[in-house]
Formats: C-alpha cells, sequence, structure tokens
C-alpha cells in the first residue's frame, strides 16, 4: 500500500507534524517554521459564526420521490411525473439554543430542505409545527430576544419570553403546541415538518393555486415528558443527532409522506380567516391534504461541518413552478435567511458543493471572498451585451400577483381570532395531554413575575378557561382579588 504524506495547502511535503522548528533543542522557535504558522492560523480560523438562530442541528441527504399527479397544480419539474426522484438535503434544529445546547429540550424544531431539482435548488424552509410565534416580520427580531441570553445576567429569561408572549396573542397557537407533548420529540424521525407558510404554485396555463405543505413522519410521533428529557440530557445532550445518524447508517431510513393543502387562488378573497396569516392552519375538512409523495433520508454527510454546518437554506431558493405569496413572514424571510448566510458563510455560500445546484449557474455576480468559481475568458461581465452572454428568462416569470390597498401600518393583531384555533387544538386534547400541558406551562413560569403569569393566564382563559385554571393550580396560585389584571394584551 502506497504511503501519502501530509502537505501545505501550497502543495508542498510536510517535513514534521510533531515537532517545531527552533534554533537547537532548547532554542527559541523561529519564524520561518511555516509550517507551524499555517496550522495556527488554520485553527484560529476553523469555526464561522453559529447561526443566530436554529445553531444546533442535525442533516441527511436523500431523495423525494413523486407519488401522485399535481401537475394541475404546478408546472415544477420537481413534480413533473409519478416516480421522478429528486435528491435533497434536510437539516433539522432546535430554534433558541446554542450550538452546545441538548437535543432534547423544549423547543421548536427547525425542518430545512434543499432540493437539487432540474431547474435549480428549491430550499423549503419550515418547522414541526405548522404555525409561528408572530405574523409580521417587524416582530421577529424582538422575539428571539426574549429566547436568548439576557444582556445583564447571561442566562436565558423566562421572565422575558412569557413577557413577549403575555403581551402577543397571536402566539397563543404556537405556544399551545410547544408545551403540548408535541414540544418535545424524542428525535428528528419522530416529528412531522410543515413548511408552515403559504406559498403558491402556478401550472403550465399559469394559473395560481396557493398551497400549505406537510411532511408526515412514517416512524410515528415519540415524545419525552419533561422529567424524561431530564435524566435523557444527563446522560447525552447529542441523543436526536445520535439516533439520526445511527439509523440511517444502519439502513433504517426515515421516510415522510410529503401532501399539500389547495386553495384556488380567488378563495384566498372569500374565506373567514386570512391564509397568509402564519399564526393560524387551514381547517383540513375544507382544504384536505393531498399527498404528493415520499422524501427518504438514505445518506449520511461524510463531513459534518462542510455539509450541514455550512449547508445553507433561504426560502427566496424558488423555481419554476413555486411561488411566493402575502405572508408578511414569509416576505422577511425572503431576505434575511440570504442575508445572514452571506455574513455567516460568506459572499459567494451558494457556490459551495452542499448548496451548489446540480445545474449550470449563470450571473453577473462579481467578485467578493470565496470567488473560486468565476467564469473563464468571457467578455459578458456585464448585461445586457453584445457578446452573447446570458438573458432573461421569461419564461420563469410567474403569474400577476393581484393586490389591493394603500400603503401604512397595519395592525398585525387586527388580523382574525388568536383564540379560536388554539381552542379547538386544545379540545383534542385528551385529560391526560391536557394534564401534562398545564404541567408544562406551569414548569417554564418557574421565576415569572407574577403580574406576567397572570396576563398570560388572562390569554389562556380566553382560549379554554380551564387552561388558566389548570395551570393556576400547578402553580399554586391563588384567583385574583378584584378586577381581572390579564386584559391589556386582549
Amino acid at each position: 500500500m502506497s504511503t501519502t504524506f501530509i502537505t501545505t495547502t501550497a502543495g508542498a511535503p510536510w517535513p514534521s507534524n510533531e515537532d517545531s522548528k527552533s534554533a537547537g533543542p532548547r532554542g527559541p522557535l523561529l519564524l520561518e517554521n511555516y509550517q507551524l504558522l499555517e496550522k495556527l492560523a488554520h485553527q484560529n480560523r476553523e469555526r464561522i459564526p453559529e447561526r443566530t438562530v436554529h445553531a444546533k442541528g442535525s442533516g441527511a441527504y436523500g431523495t423525494f420521490t413523486v407519488t401522485r399527479d399535481i401537475t394541475e397544480y404546478s408546472c415544477a419539474s420537481v413534480f413533473a411525473e409519478i416516480g421522478k426522484a429528486t435528491p435533497m438535503l434536510a437539516r433539522f434544529s432546535t430554534v433558541a439554543g446554542e450550538r452546545g445546547a441538548a437535543d432534547a429540550e423544549r423547543d421548536v424544531r427547525g425542518f430545512a430542505l434543499k432540493f437539487y431539482t432540474d431547474d435549480g435548488n428549491w430550499d423549503l424552509v419550515g418547522n414541526n409545527t405548522p404555525v409561528f410565534f408572530v405574523r409580521d416580520p417587524m416582530k421577529f427580531p424582538d422575539f428571539i430576544h426574549t429566547q436568548k441570553r439576557h444582556p445583564r445576567t447571561n442566562m436565558r429569561s423566562a421572565a422575558a419570553m412569557w413577557d413577549f408572549w403575555s403581551l402577543s396573542p397571536e402566539s397563543l397557537h404556537q405556544v399551545t403546541i410547544l408545551f403540548s407533548d408535541r414540544g418535545l420529540p424524542q428525535g428528528f424521525r419522530f416529528m412531522n415538518g410543515y413548511g408552515s407558510h403559504t406559498y403558491s404554485l402556478w401550472n403550465a396555463r399559469r394559473e395560481r393555486f396557493w398551497v400549505k405543505f406537510h411532511f408526515k413522519t412514517q416512524q410515528g410521533h415519540r415524545f419525552w415528558t419533561n422529567d424524561e428529557a431530564k435524566e435523557i440530557v444527563g446522560r447525552s445532550r447529542e441523543t436526536s443527532q445520535e439516533d439520526l445518524f445511527t439509523a440511517i447508517e444502519g439502513g433504517d431510513f426515515p421516510r415522510w409522506t410529503v401532501c399539500i393543502q389547495v386553495m384556488a387562488e380567488h378563495e384566498a378573497e372569500q374565506v373567514g380567516f386570512n391564509p397568509f396569516d402564519v399564526t393560524k392552519v387551514w381547517p383540513h375538512k375544507d382544504y384536505p391534504l393531498i399527498e404528493v409523495g415520499v422524501m427518504e433520508l438514505n445518506h449520511n454527510p461524510e463531513n459534518y461541518f462542510a455539509e450541514i454546518e455550512q449547508a445553507s437554506f433561504s426560502p427566496s431558493n424558488i423555481v419554476p413552478g413555486i411561488g411566493f405569496s402575502p405572508d408578511k413572514m414569509l416576505q422577511g424571510r425572503i431576505f434575511a435567511y440570504a442575508d445572514a448566510h452571506r455574513y455567516r458563510v460568506g459572499t459567494h455560500y451558494e457556490a459551495l458543493p452542499v448548496n451548489r445546484p446540480r445545474v449550470a449557474v449563470r450571473n453577473y455576480h462579481m467578485d467578493g471572498p470565496m470567488r473560486f468559481d468565476a467564469p473563464k475568458a468571457t467578455d459578458a461581465y456585464y448585461e445586457p451585451n453584445s457578446v452573447h452572454g446570458p438573458v432573461d428568462a421569461p419564461f420563469a416569470i410567474e403569474p400577476p400577483l393581484r393586490v389591493s390597498g394603500e400603503a401604512t401600518y397595519y395592525e398585525h393583531r387586527g388580523d382574525g381570532d388568536d383564540f379560536a384555533q388554539p381552542r379547538a387544538l386544545y379540545a383534542l386534547f385528551d385529560d391526560a395531554q391536557k394534564e401534562r400541558f398545564h404541567g408544562n406551562v406551569a414548569a417554564a413560569m418557574d421565576g415569572v413575575p407574577e403580574h406576567i403569569i397572570e396576563r398570560q393566564l388572562g390569554l389562556f382563559a380566553k382560549v379554554d378557561p380551564a387552561i388558566a385554571k389548570g395551570i393556576r393550580g400547578k402553580l399554586a396560585m391563588p384567583e385574583p382579588v378584584g378586577p381581572a389584571t390579564a386584559t391589556a394584551a386582549g
């Protein structure tokens, strides 16, 4: 077997990887010891900034295979025919914790997918919940601040978290999901995924449809209780990572049934709720799930940093046949995600192997850090030009989006009923699930000032008085004396 030798990054043989070059056995090190300088300099630069949110994650490669013809709704090549298989990458994550956080923590899970389609990359960046805490991107940075460390104590603040939620009634639906059993899945294989936002599909006749994406786990739902999670975290902080990696490595490939809900474009103006409000779900009785295909994860990455830590997903990555919607949070994320990657990974992050589409990339972006794939020997570095450079693709233009109204600041709370859908969800819980839900919320309120708790209980009471009563019992808090104190957020 031939011997391979260490080299410098310039390809030169590396004389010694264990001993530094010095002026004698006790002499000082020499500046000319360039191998040592290179090794230390690279170690200093081994990290990139961690994600502000979704920092702790796991991922794997797989395929999406079409099982039903939906070309009546979309002309996207990924849905072109039954049996078509598209390679893809999935990254799962927790939202609030840093890179070193434990997997078995009560938190929303990220569910980010990259499909390497014939027409470029399509990214679907969602969660394991069909809704979110806020409906307007103006509130998003403040919400994330409440999930991170207090600037003075450098500790997570339950008071900040509940203060924000108790002043944001639109968060009730997501909060109810978070503190239910599904808020603490045993692993990434045992949870659903959702596009969460409303997207659009358009077909060959240029007809638009509004759509919600659902990924239903075929492994079944499994969850930890708070007490079980405490024990699990004491043994390992990587339980979800280990479960996903080990299953795939052993040939037990996890699968999800991919479904959509479809709404005709004109219906959006007639339904009794805002279909573009990410704090709401679409009723399944009115918009039943339509099975589209199967997602299977069947290949672990060879290098976690290169293929998962540097993997960069953005809802701005769409392909012909798939489009956006007036969903305000989606509109905000279209900018914010790609901008985060340019800062965190680099200007040309999409040229990295894990992010690069499987089709040719042609544009007029210029220079900047990491420009290792620049076009060679071309005069077409601007557009328009007369040197046969790439030109527009008018066939990719979406159908026109109907808009109405005037530019103004719309009150984010004046957008429908924030209590009906969490009420319907709570009604689906059996008695044991309700009991655990009450206990999970009460445990998360430990140390929170009483006036904030009362304000949140006031919101819960508007969902169902039994919720406020159950949580109050777990907290051993008496009923407030005098006028209700929890109406400020109503």
